[in-house]
C-alpha cells in the first residue's frame, strides 16, 4: 500500500515545473521534473512525459516518444495506487475521497493516447476511447445539470452556449448539485456512493472551488471529458463509423464548451485546456471558410490567449496565437508586430520556426514579398521538417515580383534535394515536384531556355495550392490587397470575358499568333478559383459564382491540378453559407430578398451548401493532391452549416 501523498504540495511543484514549460523554459522544466527524489511522485512523472512529448512534437528528438510512454505508464500506474488507497481514507476536500486520483489517472491516460498517436499506433486511438465512458461518468457526477452556470474565458458569468435549447436554458435555472459519498454496499459498488442529500456543485460563479485540490477535479474532470470527446469528433469518418457502432458518442460543441469551463480555472488543467482550444480554434478559422457564429469563436478565442499571456506572457505559443487572431480579423500588421517581438525573445529554435512561418504567411497576405520570402529562407535554419516546401515558397515570392533569377536558383536546389530524397518524400515535396516537371515542360514547350523556366510561371506557385491548402490568405485579404490581386491575374492573356463589379473584360482584340501567359486549363482553372475567392473576399457573390463554375469548366482538362476540383466545390459551399448570411441579415432589416423570409433563405442556402459539400468529398479521393486537408476542411464546413440549422431549428 502506498503512503499517502500530499497531493496540494505535489501540485504546487508541479505548476511552478509547467511555469518554466510555458516561459519557452524546456530544459529548465525538464532539470526540475528529474531531480533526484522526484521520480517518486507520479505527478512528476506525469510532468517528465508532457515536456518528452512537448520535445518531440517540436521535432528536436522523436526518439523522446519512448522515454514520455515509459515515464506515463509509471505515472497511471501510480495513480491507480493512490485512488485505491485513497478511497479509504480521509478526504481534504468537499468531493469523495479518491477522486482527485481519478482525474490525474484520466490524465495519464489521455496523455499516453497521444503518444501512441504520434507513434503511429492505432493503439493510440483505442486508448483514447477506452477511457471516454470514464470521462463521461466522472463529467455527469461533477456537472451533473450541464455547463451553462459555468464561466468561459470569453465570459466572466454564465452564458448560453453556441447551440441553445430549451434543456439548456431550464437547466442554467436551477441549482446544480452532485451526490455525496454514502458508506454501505451499495455505495461500494457504485463506486461514487449513494446520494443521500444534494449539495450545491462547486466553480460555479457562485459557489468558487475551495483550494487547488478542488480545483484540480473540477477543471481535470472538464478537460478529460473535452478532449477526448473532441478527438472522437475529428476521427477520420470511416473510423468514426466503427466506434459509433461501438457504443463511442460525441458532442463536438459540448466538448468545446467543457474544455472552455476548464481554461476558465487557474490549474494547469485551464493551460492545457487552452492549449486545444487555441489549436482548434486557429484551424477552424483559418480552415473552415464559414462559421455560423464567427463572433462567438473569435471571443472564445481572444478571451483564452488573452488569459494565458497574462499568466504566461513569453509563451511563444499564445504569441502566436495573438498573431493568428490579428491576421484574421483585419490586422495583419499588428500580427506582424506581435510576431517580430516574439521571435526577439530567442526562445527554442523550433518554436521560433512556428513564430517565423506566420510570419512569413501574413508578409505574403500583405504582399510584401520580398520580406515574405526571406522568412520563408530563414526557416529552413530553424527547422528541418519540410525545409523544400520552405525553398518552394520563397521562390514562389521571387516570382511574384519578377525575381526570375532569384527565383530559379532556388528552384534548381530543389531539383537537386528532391532528386536525393526520391524514395521518401513528403506528400507536399511529391506535389512540388510535379508542378516543377510541369513548369519545365510549359517553358520547352514556349520555346525558352530550359535553365529559365521560372519565367513560365505567370501566376506564382506560391498563391495557389499551399497557400488555399495551408493558410488561406486569400479569404481575409483586405479590399486594397484584394484589388491588387484581380488587377493582376486580370492583367494575364487570355483576357476573361466575366464581368464583375470589380473588373471589366478588356476592350483589344487578341492578336493572332499572340504567346499567351497561361496556355494551359491547369493555369485557366487556378487563375478563376483564386478570382472566385478574392471577389467573395469583396462580397461580390454573383461574381465568385461565375469564377468559380469558370474554374469547374476548366477543370475537366487539367492535367497536374487534380485538386483544383474538390476545392472549388468547397469554395462554392463557402460561398453559398456567406450570401445566406448575408441575405438572411437584410431580410432582418426589413428589406428580405424577393420577399423572402429568413428561414426560407437559410433552407435554400444549406441545402445548395450541402450539395456542393458533398460534391466536393466525392472529388476527394485518396491520390488527389492535398485530399487530406480538404477532407479536414469539409468536416469543420458540414459541422457549422449543422451549427446553423439547429440555431434556427431548421
Amino acid at each position: 500500500m502506498p503512503l499517502a501523498l500530499d497531493t496540494e504540495e505535489m501540485l504546487r511543484l508541479l505548476t511552478r515545473c509547467l511555469d518554466l514549460l510555458f516561459a519557452n523554459e524546456l530544459e529548465a522544466a525538464l532539470e526540475v521534473f528529474s531531480a533526484e527524489g522526484q521520480e517518486s511522485s507520479p505527478f512528476h512523472l506525469l510532468g517528465l512525459g508532457v515536456c518528452s512529448i512537448l520535445k518531440a512534437v517540436l521535432g528536436m528528438e522523436p526518439e523522446l516518444i519512448g522515454d514520455a510512454m515509459k515515464n506515463l505508464t509509471l505515472a497511471e500506474r501510480d495513480a491507480r495506487e493512490q485512488m485505491k488507497f485513497a478511497k479509504s481514507s480521509t478526504s481534504s476536500h468537499r468531493f469523495q475521497p479518491g477522486i482527485e486520483w481519478e482525474v490525474f489517472h484520466t490524465d495519464t491516460i489521455v496523455f499516453l493516447g497521444m503518444t501512441h498517436a504520434l507513434s503511429e499506433s492505432f493503439k493510440g486511438y483505442l486508448q483514447c476511447l477506452s477511457n471516454i465512458y470514464k470521462d463521461t461518468r466522472l463529467f455527469k457526477t461533477l456537472y451533473p445539470n450541464g455547463l451553462d452556470a459555468y464561466a468561459t474565458p470569453s465570459q466572466p458569468t454564465p452564458s448560453a452556449s453556441r447551440q441553445p435549447s430549451e434543456a439548456n436554458l431550464q437547466c442554467a435555472e436551477t441549482t446544480p448539485a452532485i451526490p455525496v459519498r454514502t458508506s454501505g454496499f451499495l455505495a461500494r459498488w457504485r463506486g461514487l456512493g449513494s446520494p443521500t442529500k444534494l449539495m450545491p456543485v462547486l466553480g460555479t460563479i457562485t459557489n468558487p472551488a475551495n483550494g487547488p485540490v478542488e480545483e484540480l477535479i473540477l477543471s481535470g474532470a472538464a478537460f478529460g471529458y473535452g478532449m477526448s470527446s473532441l478527438v472522437l469528433s475529428l476521427l477520420p469518418a470511416k473510423i468514426r463509423n466503427v466506434v459509433g457502432f461501438l457504443g463511442y458518442s460525441h458532442d463536438r460543441q459540448l466538448a468545446l464548451k467543457a474544455l472552455a469551463v476548464s481554461a476558465a480555472y487557474t490549474d494547469v488543467h485551464a493551460v492545457f485546456a487552452g492549449l486545444v482550444l487555441m489549436t482548434y480554434y486557429g484551424a477552424l478559422l483559418l480552415a473552415s471558410g464559414y462559421q455560423a457564429d464567427e463572433k462567438h469563436i473569435i471571443a472564445q478565442y481572444s478571451g483564452i490567449v488573452r488569459r494565458l499571456l497574462q499568466r504566461h506572457p513569453k509563451w511563444s505559443w499564445c504569441i502566436l496565437n495573438k498573431a493568428k487572431i490579428q491576421r484574421i480579423t483585419g490586422d495583419p500588421g499588428g500580427a506582424i508586430v506581435t510576431l517580430q517581438d516574439g521571435l526577439r525573445q530567442n526562445s527554442l529554435p523550433q518554436i521560433d520556426a512556428l513564430l517565423a512561418f506566420e510570419l512569413a504567411w501574413t508578409f505574403f497576405q500583405c504582399r510584401r514579398y520580398e520580406e515574405s520570402a526571406q522568412v520563408f529562407t530563414d526557416v529552413t535554419k530553424m527547422n528541418n521538417w519540410n525545409r523544400v516546401t520552405y525553398r518552394f515558397l520563397a521562390a514562389g515570392c521571387y516570382v511574384s515580383v519578377g525575381q526570375f533569377d532569384k527565383a530559379q536558383r532556388l528552384f534548381d536546389e530543389l531539383s537537386a534535394v528532391l532528386e536525393k530524397r526520391r524514395s521518401r518524400n513528403m506528400s507536399t515535396e511529391i506535389f512540388i515536384e510535379k508542378k516543377l516537371a510541369f513548369y519545365k515542360e510549359k517553358h520547352a514547350r514556349r520555346g525558352g531556355d530550359p535553365t529559365r523556366f521560372a519565367e513560365s510561371m505567370k501566376i506564382s506557385p506560391a498563391e495557389g495550392e499551399l497557400e488555399m491548402s495551408s493558410w488561406n490568405t486569400h479569404a481575409h485579404a483586405d479590399k486594397e490587397t484584394a484589388l491588387a490581386h484581380i488587377e493582376e491575374l486580370t492583367a494575364l492573356t487570355p483576357p476573361m470575358d466575366i464581368q464583375t463589379e470589380y473588373m471589366t473584360p478588356p476592350s483589344g482584340m487578341r492578336r493572332s499568333g499572340m504567346v499567351l501567359d497561361l496556355d494551359t486549363p491547369d493555369e485557366l482553372a487556378v487563375r478563376s478559383l483564386i478570382l472566385g475567392i478574392l471577389h467573395r473576399t469583396l462580397g461580390d457573390y454573383a461574381g465568385a459564382r461565375r469564377f468559380l463554375h469558370d474554374a469547374l469548366k476548366h477543370y475537366q482538362n487539367v492535367d497536374v491540378n487534380s485538386w483544383v476540383g474538390g476545392a472549388t466545390q468547397f469554395e462554392l459551399a463557402v460561398l453559398e453559407m456567406k450570401e445566406g448570411e448575408c441575405r438572411s441579415n437584410a431580410g432582418r432589416t426589413g428589406d428580405p430578398a424577393e420577399g423572402d423570409t429568413t428561414l426560407e433563405v437559410w433552407k435554400r442556402t444549406t441545402k445548395s451548401a450541402k450539395v456542393s459539400l458533398a460534391r466536393a468529398r466525392l472529388l476527394c479521393k485518396r491520390g488527389t493532391d492535398f485530399s487530406s486537408q480538404l477532407d479536414s476542411r469539409i468536416v469543420m464546413l458540414r459541422e457549422e452549416i449543422d451549427i446553423k440549422m439547429k440555431q434556427l431549428g431548421m
